[in-house]
């Protein structure tokens, strides 16, 4: 759906340009949620504006749906962008205006419908997102949560085929937060559109997105299925993103396990098998002892995973380590 070939982006500031994105590729499929995860000044933000050119490229080509926007004339761009919808961390919502008066805007501005049709796909979008009762509201009367909603509906006025979603969450607090992601989540799946969200924030990610991108100054430094990178993470800045999601501190949990006797595994489950009573088994086959050391389980979207770390002492210890890595497990040996 969307493609990114060699994009680059520079600021020019004092006479000197800065880099915000070096060349990079991407590609976003149809109808999957993608993040984009990063520290302030990572570069998520101009990647994502690039999409719908609210910033200009340095360099390099994006298509999106097949077509090269960065072709586009004006007139053209204003055709594609209202195909794409776009969710913003502040709301962005017009204060004079009324929550109806707000979602119709985009409607109003395109010119193709009329008034009747207009305030019937206003109530049909507020109810979508359980607005229908706050039509007549102004955005000072409405809390955070209901306010991204609008700009939700708002976003999705002109049938767009992507939405676009800057740190849409990070405004609110946690339980608004989760029940504005089950929405995005519930227009994914029931739309089948493509949803780009940046966020700094791995649990967000490990909620509602499919795939992700991991950036670092500029640049994309990892990316994949969001269950690799958040029980696998390579690259330096995404370990500190999910140890900062669990709340673990390595150098701690390291010096720890500095005294622990015995082999020191880490198991990772995912699907059925985290319920599998793998570790019964394996203790009772090969009589091996075992301590936990550290775990989680937890899902990863709508996928349930466990992750264990454990102390082995006692028995057949490789004859333990044959029979984890033949289950249906990902094993590591720490030490």
């Amino acid at each position: 759906m969307i493609n990114f070939h060699q994009v680059h982006k520079a600021y020019r500031v004092s006479g000197q340009d800065i880099t915000a994105l070096q060349p990079s590729d991407l590609h976003i499929a149809r109808g999957e949620v993608f993040g984009i995860i990063g520290h302030s000044g990572a570069g998520k933000s101009t990647l994502l504006r690039l999409i719908n050119r609210l910033e200009e490229p340095s360099g390099g080509r994006i298509e999106v749906d097949g077509e090269d926007v960065t072709a586009l004339d004006a007139n053209g761009l204003r055709r594609f962008r209202q195909r794409v919808g776009m969710i913003f961390q502040h709301f962005n919502l017009l204060s004079s205006k009324t929550v109806a008066d707000n979602v119709a805007m985009p409607l109003k501005l395109a010119g193709e419908l009329s008034r009747s049709a207009i305030t019937a796909r206003v109530t049909e979008l507020l109810a979508r997102v359980g607005l229908q009762d706050h039509a007549d509201k102004y955005p000072a009367q409405l809390s955070g949560g209901q306010k991204q909603r609008v700009g939700i509906a708002r976003a999705l006025a002109t049938e767009p085929k992507i939405l676009l979603c800057d740190e849409a969450t990070s405004a609110l607090d946690p339980q608004t937060t989760a029940s504005v992601l089950q929405l995005l989540a519930e227009i994914n799946r029931e739309l089948n559109l493509t949803i780009v969200l940046i966020t700094h924030e791995m649990d967000v990610i490990r909620r509602v997105c499919d795939r992700v991108a991991v950036m670092d100054a500029g640049v994309v430094v990892e990316s994949g299925s969001v269950a690799d990178v958040f029980l696998h993470p390579q690259h330096a800045t995404t370990k500190r993103f999910v140890q900062e999601a669990e709340h673990v501190d390595e150098h701690e949990q390291h010096d720890d396990f500095a005294h622990v006797v015995g082999r020191i595994l880490r198991l990772t489950f995912q699907g059925e098998a985290t319920y599998a009573p793998l570790l019964g088994t394996v203790a009772r086959e090969t009589g091996v002892d075992y301590s936990i050391l550290a775990g989680r389980i937890d899902r990863i979207k709508d996928t349930p995973y466990g992750q264990l770390t454990l102390a082995l002492t006692g028995g057949d210890l490789d004859a333990a380590l044959a029979r984890f890595a033949a289950a249906d497990v990902h094993l590591e040996v720490l030490r």
